[in-house]
């Protein structure tokens, strides 16, 4: 529980530490900030410095006399000053953790983990609880920190929750009254000892849920299957394969629900087969707590694809380009794939995250006109998939889209969708895809005056 007598120290000063910091500042509390960067690359440092004791440049000793950590999910939990405080015997939180303790007890929560598609689903969610008039918002791993908002106070209905495995690494307590688990596919294996250990992380999202509670779950998935006995909560599932044993199915034209609700996937303000399973995840997920599936289903109106998520970029020459920057597994480039009826000129690259990229080369070869890779995986990818799928290696970004829309005929779709995160070139997926519009931009401008 909270208290203000403790001393909580705050490791990295990134926007879910930030909060949290402030959080316990407006309740009374005392917060020691540190972290491993300089303090001229903290955009906030002068104004945290004003507010709050801090450290820049690395975690110090100072950190042994706080009572509890709330650590960063970007932190992993085998550095050096981790692996001591365990030794210590310091109790340590994620914010996500932290905001569970603090917040009022009327607000009930849907929590969305998943290896791909968590941004979109709850997303989803919280547009469709605001149409149906409830007061909720969206945090988490999406958006503003969980401590960003008034959680500690009566009034807000629902808090949807975007959840990494990161922030589930650190929860203790944490119980979603609705936690929806979307898939789970090889990702961020470096930072895990296993894909096992990866997996179990995830399922950490039910571990206190109570037979009252829901899970929300993909019956198509194979991993969420096989460890479905770990969940005590009541299961809600939804397929694209099946009828048998679920709550909600598509067929060819329709999402359909336990309760004869239906609604046609033309209907839908986002394509493509995962977000056809994203939508019926978001359905049951409001449904378990708002009893009106119909309501729940007109709500999903007006709702469109997130940005650097297929997103359309323009059309220059005959050429249509779209921004899938957000995917940055191998998981999610298979689903780009699946979105088009005719082959696509993908491109592909960053850095890795220890994925083995072998297991695309089938639908690379069945879906790709030719891979343009870039970044510090070429050499990796080239490997993969040399004689299998035409390719090129191109290290810059710019030369490297330019070229592919060169090489494209009126008709074609250049799809950025690098199955890689961003980290070698850019600050995160979001600056990638942005740079990415902007080389389309000029392409567009210098074309018209051709």
């Amino acid at each position: 529980m909270f208290s203000q007598t403790k001393r909580y120290g705050i490791l990295g000063m990134a926007r879910s530490g930030i909060a949290a910091a402030y959080k316990i500042k407006e309740m009374g509390g005392i917060a020691f900030l540190s972290d491993v960067q300089a303090k001229a690359s903290i955009a906030e440092a002068t104004e945290l410095e004003q507010d709050f004791e801090c450290e820049f440049g690395g975690h110090s000793s100072r950190l042994y006399d706080c009572d509890e950590w709330i650590v960063s999910p970007g932190i992993p939990l085998n550095v050096s000053i981790i692996t001591e405080g365990i030794k210590r015997g310091i109790p340590m939180m994620s914010e996500i953790e932290f905001g569970y303790r603090i917040k009022a007890t009327d607000s009930k929560i849907i929590a969305i983990t998943g290896s791909n598609g968590k941004s979109t689903t709850a997303s989803l969610i919280y547009h469709i609880l605001k149409e149906m008039g409830y007061n909720s918002i969206l945090a988490g791993n999406i958006g503003d920190a969980f401590c960003g908002y008034p959680i500690q106070e009566p009034g807000i209905e629902y808090i949807v929750l975007e959840i990494s495995s990161f922030q589930l690494d650190l929860c203790k307590h944490f119980r979603p009254e609705v936690g929806v688990l979307l898939n789970i596919t090889p990702d961020h294996l470096y930072r895990y000892q296993s894909f096992e250990h990866y997996a179990s992380s995830k399922f950490k999202l039910f571990a206190n849920q109570q037979p009252e509670d829901i899970a929300v779950l993909c019956y198509d998935d194979p991993q969420i299957r096989m460890r479905e006995d770990r969940i005590s909560s009541t299961k809600k599932y939804f397929s694209s394969l099946t009828t048998d044993r679920v709550d909600a199915y598509k067929d060819d034209v329709f999402l359909r629900f336990t309760d004869g609700a239906q609604k046609s996937i033309y209907d839908l303000g986002i394509k493509g087969p995962h977000n056809y399973l994203n939508a019926m995840a978001s359905i049951l997920a409001v449904t378990a707590l708002v009893k009106d599936t119909p309501a729940a289903l007109a709500a999903t109106k007006g709702f469109k694809s997130l940005r650097h998520r297929m997103e359309f970029v323009e059309t220059v020459n005959g050429v249509s380009f779209y921004n899938d920057s957000k995917a940055t597994n191998m998981d999610s480039v298979k689903y780009a794939l699946l979105s088009y009826e005719k082959p696509i000129r993908i491109i592909m690259g960053g850095s890795d995250k220890g994925e083995d990229y072998s297991v695309l080369s089938s639908l690379l070869a069945e879906k790709a006109l030719k891979i343009y890779i870039t970044g510090a995986t070429a050499d990796k990818m080239r490997q993969a998939w040399l004689g299998k799928i035409p390719l090129v290696c191109i290290d810059d970004f710019e030369t490297c889209v330019r070229t592919a829309f060169e090489e494209s005929l009126a008709g074609d779709n250049v799809v950025l969708s690098p199955g890689c995160a961003s980290f070698d070139k850019f600050k995160n997926f979001e600056h990638r895809g942005d740079c990415f519009i902007a080389i389309v931009k000029r392409l567009a401008e210098e074309n018209e005056k051709k």
